[in-house]
């Protein structure tokens, strides 16, 4: 039985900091529209947070 933990992990897409001096105008595009999902996602994930953490001081708004 093969844990998740023990299985590989694919490489990152992009390490925050690394060099990009070998990197091509289209990996560069690349990697732009991949942050830019995960800003998207982020920024979706934070308004469900901040609509569970408004909900729960209304009903215990004292």
């Amino acid at each position: 039985m093969i844990h998740d933990e023990d299985r590989p992990r694919p490489a990152p897409v992009h390490v925050i900091g690394q060099d990009l001096a070998a990197l091509s105008i289209d990996d560069l595009d690349a990697r732009i529209a991949t942050l830019r999902r995960e800003i998207e996602r982020l920024e979706e994930a934070r308004r469900h947070r901040q609509a569970s953490q408004a909900a729960a001081h209304a009903v215990f708004k004292l």
